[in-house]
């Protein structure tokens, strides 16, 4: 740290001395040992409950497939497409189960949460904090204006809560334009100018950002981490309330075994149609996914890389990140530090948790499509480098599983669109003789259920509960929402489903990606700009097409979708990136957030629009899910 770094200012947290200078090899061991823990009965017959739902449900649908196909024999069609099914559908059955897990709690649990986070200690309400707090933002070529409105919201918050003595703001910079860092630096300078207390607030600027986000985390908790006890992360959109965060640092207080606490980020109000529709369909989903899997994974969650708390000390014995063998872009530095940071933490000893509570948490989601696919293929591509990590000494088995499933997320797509290809293929010459079978369209609806289960369930929680429903604008606008969103999921779905696949075989060419700053603001595509960057998909769906067009009337009817997603690929991307529909669904208040209709001090603070909205007929969503008082969740 040099004689002008702005973190040796006063007030900054000291440096640290320590051997860390940087990340272990692939797979090296850490040497100091967390407080341990075993899994407890309860959690081993929920696992063991767990997977025999998954097990039996896959053997019965694989077996159903297999019944369908080898009606007349397998040819080398039908095996292929039974390959693929069998390989695909655990992963969608896993999603079907966590939905309906959830879903059973959040209607029959009197407390949900504490149904899933038992052996966590509640914390006390009225106990002071303790601990010091370190509130980390990492940014890198953002919206200056659009960054500093949000932290500065989430501190006022912190300090209507009552804890703003025990926390100090870093703002961690690794932006490469000059006139941005200059903006940043501004922004710093104007707010320590107003602020009472100037010297809790902090801006480092990297001239090397290496490691991405993940290493400039980790130089700061090489250097600064030792003045702290737990460390909050925030993404350059995030926004946090104060009683969110006060909630997690007591939790961890309550529990020191507790070495990440997730808290779950819903979306902000959005403006654009295809942000608006997408984040209604999330949070339906997000909800039950979230409870159950929380029901079976227990202290072995995962952690999303932002809005959540770390305990200092454990992150910078366990989690520093190893480099990867090989070139970049699967090797090198780890791009999708969170989930490795967190089977890391359990390695250590010390729990991983998510509370699923939709409570003061925000981010925010792409306004188009073309920039919710670059945030994905990056996601995507930090996912698969974790094939280098699954046999990494140490681990434990559902820090593997973790791994796994987050392949799973993006590997499922190839895998799907492998197994249609095969059957389009199949069905495009001689009609087959199953096709047509009762099994076989009962197949095809279970799956399509099956798919869509965690939205359907959080729908189905929606519904149930008054209060839900009128903090959602009522159920008129709660159904239309939740049928336009299922509209628009089976035309986004085969279209990212072609993106992931091409991505996924240009890696294995040496594509690499670049990680720059995140679109925020709402902007129209134009339909050229959308042609030349989905034209793929197009063609593929023209080609599907034509394959099927001497196929029976009822497979064409139920490709129906598939084929409308990838034809009308460049058409949805322009469509619903324009500003009116969003326009005309905020006023007719479809797919619109309970913070929208009612929004909180911290949501008007960045969304000062919201406050001429007329108010619905009852208080939103503003608590967390239904707890007993005294519990996590409260």
């Amino acid at each position: 740290m040099t004689a002008d770094d702005p973190l040796a200012r006063p007030g900054a947290a000291p440096p640290v001395e320590t051997d860390a200078d940087g990340p272990p090899a692939a797979g090296a061991a850490t040497a100091a040992a967390g407080p341990g823990w075993r899994t407890p009965p309860a959690l081993r017959r929920r696992r063991l409950v767990f997977a025999a739902l998954v097990l039996a449900t896959v053997a019965v649908l694989v077996g159903a497939m297999a019944s369908v196909l080898t009606v007349d024999g397998l040819n080398w069609l039908e095996a292929g497409m039974l390959a693929l099914f069998a390989l695909n559908v655990p992963w969608v059955v896993l999603g079907f189960w966590n939905a309906v897990i959830g879903l059973i709690l959040l209607t029959v649990r009197r407390d949900p949460v504490a149904a899933v986070m038992d052996g966590v200690r509640p914390p006390d309400p009225e106990a002071p904090v303790r601990g010091r707090l370190a509130l980390v933002m990492p940014i890198y070529n953002e919206d200056v204006a659009r960054v500093f409105a949000h932290l500065r919201a989430t501190v006022r918050s912190v300090d209507a809560a009552g804890i703003g003595d025990r926390v100090t703001v870093f703002v961690l910079s690794d932006s490469k334009d000059p006139a941005l860092r200059a903006a940043e630096e501004a922004h710093v300078a104007a707010w320590r100018a107003e602020e009472r207390r100037p010297d809790r607030l902090h801006y480092r600027h990297r001239t090397e950002n290496t490691g991405l986000k993940a290493g400039n985390l980790w130089e700061f908790c090489r250097d600064c981490g030792g003045g702290f006890d737990y460390m909050l992360v925030l993404d350059a959109d995030s926004l946090m309330s104060g009683g969110a965060i006060l909630r997690l640092v007591r939790t961890m207080e309550a529990n020191p075994r507790l070495g990440i606490l997730q808290s779950l980020p819903v979306g902000l109000p959005a403006v654009s149609a295809f942000a608006r529709v997408f984040q209604f369909g999330m949070r339906q989903g997000m909800r039950p996914y979230a409870l159950g899997s929380a029901w079976w994974q227990g202290p072995e969650g995962p952690y999303w890389g932002h809005n959540a708390i770390l305990r200092m000390a454990a992150f910078r014995a366990h989690c520093a990140l190893p480099l990867l063998p090989g070139r970049p872009p699967l090797g090198g530095h780890i791009l999708s530090h969170d989930q490795v940071e967190a089977v890391l933490m359990a390695r250590g000893g010390y729990e991983v948790r998510a509370l699923p509570v939709e409570d003061g948490s925000f981010e925010e989601n792409p306004p188009t499509l073309p920039d919710f696919i670059k945030r994905d293929l990056r996601w995507c591509l930090g996912n698969m480098q974790y094939f280098r990590l699954l046999a990494m000494p140490g681990l434990r088995p559902m820090g593997r599983v973790q791994l796994v499933l987050a392949i799973m997320m993006y590997l499922a797509a190839p895998i799907w669109l492998g197994f249609l290809a095969l059957a389009f293929a199949q069905a495009g010459g001689a009609v087959p003789p199953w096709w047509g079978a009762d099994v076989g369209i009962a197949l095809f609806v279970t799956m399509v259920t099956f798919s869509f289960a965690p939205k359907l369930c959080g729908l189905a929680d929606v519904l149930v509960h008054a209060k839900s429903r009128r903090a959602y604008g009522g159920t008129p606008r709660v159904l239309a929402g939740g049928l336009l969103e299922l509209v628009f999921s089976m035309l986004l779905a085969p279209i990212m489903a072609v993106t992931h696949s091409l991505f996924q075989a240009s890696l294995l060419f040496g594509r690499q990606v670049r990680w720059d700053a995140q679109v925020r603001d709402g902007h129209a595509v134009p339909l050229a700009e959308a042609v030349r960057g989905l034209w793929p998909h197009m063609l593929a769906g023209a080609a599907a097409a034509a394959v099927l067009s001497r196929a029976e009337p009822l497979l064409i009817a139920l490709a129906a979708p598939i084929l409308a997603g990838l034809l009308c690929a460049a058409p949805f991307a322009w469509a619903t990136s324009l500003p009116w529909p969003g326009r005309v669904l905020r006023r007719a208040r479809l797919c619109a957030t309970p913070e929208e209709l009612a929004p909180t001090p911290e949501v008007l603070a960045v969304a000062p629009e919201l406050a001429g909205t007329p108010p619905v007929s009852a208080a939103p969503l503003a608590e967390p899910l239904p707890a007993r008082s005294g519990t996590v969740g409260r």
